[in-house]
């Protein structure tokens, strides 16, 4: 049954939600006897048969429909004759180890259709609830008359403020792991960076197209949204805007870590190598020693001496230590 997808269903009427509990079709009956009068229906990841029997009731497009079943869509903003639809894109901050590879940025979707006297909100996801955006406005019955053009503000206001708070718990990370690469030993990897950059760019591809539908919500007079909610959509739109280039700079700060990690592993790359090279060299020595010694020729140098093996035992370490210190020296152990 439809009822199992609805989350919350109400009539307002001059901004006050009129008590008892309504089906959809109740909801949208009651609401047309009142001049100021106007549904808000809630749905959370209805299956098409549930969308199609609402959007029957409200007079949806078949389009609208198929939009609003429609997972990981762009953000976007159509218009079907008397009524909007707008596609917003919802990002959640999954709590992560800086130092594993894991999902950070979640993400999910809200058609909102709005008319003239409805509002019809379709989650999907778990996160981005609109609970809490529906109790604020209902404590605001002066923002809550001006129709389901305020509810249509109220919940991209909400996404938009969501993006800020994403967009901050991301930068602590990204301040997080700066600090921690040029920390001696750290253990960040390069991995964990290219996938907090990945994140980010998940991130940017789910807040920057909605851009262009914010900016025509408010600057259109021909859409209708009245005059009043234009003017917060507008200021929704110089917030939206602000966290979009705060997000762009996060790209170029992860590329600057990138390369700053390649450089440190090569350095230390480089500092292994050196010490290598003078356990290597140090090496040498006894085993060129022991290679000449080892040829048994009868007329060599000190073969048949009694104090010929300590001699040698005397040159090998004296050659050694000599390297060793020159080597520590030039800080190369």
């Amino acid at each position: 049954p439809t009822a199992e997808a609805i989350v919350d269903c109400a009539v307002y009427v001059d901004g006050k939600r009129l008590p008892g509990k309504f089906t959809h079709q109740a909801a949208l009956a009651r609401a047309e006897q009142e001049p100021t009068g106007f549904v808000w229906v809630g749905l959370h990841d209805p299956d098409l048969a549930q969308m199609t029997d609402v959007a029957e009731t409200f007079g949806l497009h078949q389009l609208a429909t198929e939009n609003a079943m429609e997972r990981h869509q762009r953000p976007k903003l159509e218009r079907y004759d008397d009524s909007l639809l707008l596609v917003l894109r919802t990002v959640g901050y999954v709590e992560h180890d800086m130092h594993t590879v894991s999902e950070i940025v979640e993400t999910g979707e809200i058609i909102v259709f709005t008319g003239p006297d409805f509002v019809v909100a379709v989650r999907h996801g778990e996160h981005s609830g609109l609970a809490e955006v529906r109790k604020t406005l209902e404590e605001d019955p002066a923002q809550l008359a001006l129709g389901p053009g305020a509810v249509l503000h109220a919940i991209a206001d909400r996404i938009v403020d969501s993006y800020i708070e994403v967009a901050q718990q991301v930068e602590n990370d990204i301040d997080e792991m700066e600090e921690e690469i040029f920390t001696p030993r750290s253990r960040v990897t390069v991995e964990s960076i290219y996938q907090l950059k990945r994140e980010v760019v998940e991130l940017r591809r789910a807040v920057n197209p909605l851009a262009a539908p914010l900016e025509q919500l408010g600057r259109k007079p021909d859409l209708p949204v009245p005059k009043e909610v234009r003017r917060y959509l507008r200021d929704v739109a110089e917030q939206h805007a602000a966290v979009a280039e705060r997000i762009n700079d996060f790209d170029e700060a992860l590329s600057a870590l990138i390369s700053a990690a390649l450089a440190r592993i090569g350095v230390q790359q480089n500092t292994d190598m050196r010490k290598i090279s003078a356990w290597v060299a140090i090496a040498a020595v006894p085993t060129m020693i022991a290679g000449i010694y080892g040829m048994n020729f009868d007329h060599m140098p000190e073969l048949h001496q009694v104090w010929g093996y300590p001699a040698v035992w005397l040159v090998i370490l004296t050659i050694c230590a000599g390297l060793f210190f020159t080597f520590r020296r030039n800080k190369w152990l």
